[in-house]
């Protein structure tokens, strides 16, 4: 079991799933804030933008003051909780029974931005985060569009969207703490990619409400648990406070451009079927699961050979100072699955 890297993607999931409870709040507040209609001389849907601005602004304002960026300035962690923090990001990656373990280089220097962007292992995470950010967007996007396209009216299509994003925050959440608990990360992701290509097979497959409205529903109670552990999985593959900051913003920042295209899949005209969307949603996701299946074999393969070398001596070609500069590169850095 690796080193100093359980915990993290309950946090993550915590965090994410907030976005998942929004959208279940979002639908509610939709349908209660649409019947303002009128009031101020306003249409219902621009006091939804009203509203729920403000609340957005107001919370941005208050975790100026309540978030901190390091354990170093962190108010509610004590002496001994805070050096705690630290010593566990500085060893992350290494065995615990290892007798070769060496802090990593949290210096900041541009060599390790350049690590970060010529590391192919980001740029295969960026493919799996495309097969979960597009449908994610599909359906954060269309899904009471999709709804109503089966015959519901306008209300109700807000109502049944509720349903899914509760059940989508649980399971986030609850697969977060399994994943931890265990020390896998890739067999939560790539079930969750399984069971979203199934959901969208559903869509595709018919056009009986009930069935896509089930396959809809499949489709987003497992990406949710989907995205906090790929984020959370290259977090842990990356050592070294630059190089990890710089290799998730390029997760982030180019995974994202998923969404803009997700934003275009689910046109008018193709209503009420959305074939074309549902089918490059698909897409995208057999795409994350042969990345994610690649990744999982380079990891072992990498893995392996470090061990051999390692059991042949051959760290001691290295000194402490070589291996902290290596980072996740180093011979003792084990790779987690």
């Amino acid at each position: 079991m690796w080193y100093c890297r359980h915990e993290a993607q309950f946090r993550q999931a915590l965090f994410f799933s907030a976005a998942s409870v929004a959208g279940a709040f979002s639908g509610l507040l939709a349908f209660g804030i649409a019947k303002m209609d009128g009031i101020g001389g306003l249409e219902g849907w621009r006091w939804i933008f009203i509203l729920e601005g403000i609340l957005t602004v107001v919370v941005a304002i208050l975790a100026f003051f309540t978030l901190f960026d390091f354990p170093e300035t962190a108010s509610f962690l004590n002496e001994e909780e805070r050096a705690f923090v630290v010593y566990r990001l500085k060893y992350q990656g290494q065995q615990k029974n290892d007798n070769v373990r060496v802090a990593q280089d949290d210096s900041f220097q541009w060599k390790y931005v350049k690590a970060a962007f010529l590391d192919w292992q980001i740029y295969m995470s960026i493919l799996v985060y495309w097969g979960i950010v597009a449908p994610l967007y599909g359906i954060s996007l269309f899904l009471p569009t999709i709804i109503r396209g089966l015959g519901f009216s306008r209300a109700a299509a807000q109502l049944l969207t509720v349903p899914i994003y509760i059940t989508a925050s649980v399971l986030a959440v609850g697969t977060a703490w399994v994943s931890d608990r265990y020390g896998r990360r890739s067999p939560f992701i790539l079930v969750c990619l399984g069971f979203m290509a199934i959901g969208f097979i559903m869509c595709l497959s018919t056009g009986t409400p009930g069935v896509v409205y089930a396959g809809v529903f499949i489709a987003a109670a497992a990406l949710y648990p989907a995205f906090p552990g790929n984020i959370t999985w290259l977090s842990n593959n990356l050592a070294g406070s630059t190089k990890r900051a710089t290799g998730q913003a390029i997760q982030i920042a180019m995974g994202n451009l998923a969404g803009a295209m997700a934003s275009n899949f689910y046109r008018s005209k193709d209503s009420p079927r959305y074939i074309l969307g549902h089918a490059l949603e698909l897409a995208f996701i057999c795409v994350g699961i042969l990345a994610g299946l690649f990744l999982v074999w380079n990891y072992t393969r990498i893995n392996k050979k470090r061990e051999k070398q390692m059991s042949e001596g051959a760290h001691n070609g290295y000194t402490p100072e070589e291996l902290s500069e290596l980072g996740d590169r180093a011979i003792n850095f084990r790779y987690f699955l």
